[in-house]
């Protein structure tokens, strides 16, 4: 071991930098699992059958609030049911089947938490950090989550270190131009405060604002204990 490497395993996740990995395949995924990354995002564009699903989702469900357990081979049938067993429904739930059979796998998990919730307003309107290992984010309508880069960022000012201030005032970050944005369809993997060793590094983001009549359609995908 030479005298780099011994440093490198007294750095506390505050020293570590953490950036984000982005690519075109899903296999960029697998990119959680780097200690110098808290955010992974795989870009894809959702095809049309996808768009007009969670379209059609929303207009007939514009209050759709669905949560539960789920493992790889029950996710299809009660996302489907929950949603109403139609076509629309179907796609639908075929395509969060696979990201739930992608997120169990990758984590080695027998189920996960599902949120499938259709949004009119800021879920979570301040830039915060989750206490979970990972999250999967996804948006399949509307516009998608905010983050902030881990430099320049000032954790302090998270929570009450605000001192009530908006986050644009707080000196969380320097410029709205530190703001970056999720795009509908990407399927985002945060890495948050419970990830071992990652403890002051979980990835920071907020829910977008909505303007009037705006909504959006959220999943997201969560370890469970058991």
């Amino acid at each position: 071991m030479n005298a780099l490497s011994t440093h490198m395993d007294h750095l506390t996740a505050v020293d570590l930098f953490r950036s984000s990995a982005t690519g075109k395949s899903h296999q960029i995924l697998t990119d959680i699992y780097r200690d110098d990354v808290n955010m992974v995002i795989w870009q894809r564009d959702l095809c049309d059958a996808l768009v007009l699903a969670a379209h059609q989702i929303m207009e007939t469900k514009p209050t759709l609030k669905v949560a539960m357990a789920v493992t790889p081979s029950d996710a299809c049938s009660a996302i489907y049911t929950a949603l109403g067993s139609t076509e629309y429904a179907q796609t639908l739930s075929e395509d969060i089947a696979q990201l739930v059979d992608m997120f169990c796998c990758l984590f080695g998990l027998k189920r996960a938490g599902l949120r499938l919730v259709a949004l009119d307003r800021a879920m979570c309107p301040r830039f915060h950090v989750d206490k979970v290992p990972s999250r999967l984010m996804t948006t399949y309508q509307g516009i998608a989550t905010e983050w902030l880069p881990n430099h320049p960022l000032d954790r302090s000012k998270l929570g009450a270190g605000n001192d009530g201030k908006p986050d644009e005032q707080s000196g969380l970050f320097g410029t709205n131009d530190d703001i970056q944005q999720l795009t509908k369809g990407d399927v985002a993997l945060l890495k948050g405060e419970g990830w071992l060793g990652n403890q002051g590094a979980g990835l920071v983001h907020r829910s977008p604002h909505l303007s009037d009549k705006k909504r959006r359609l959220l999943l997201t995908l969560d370890f469970i204990d058991d």
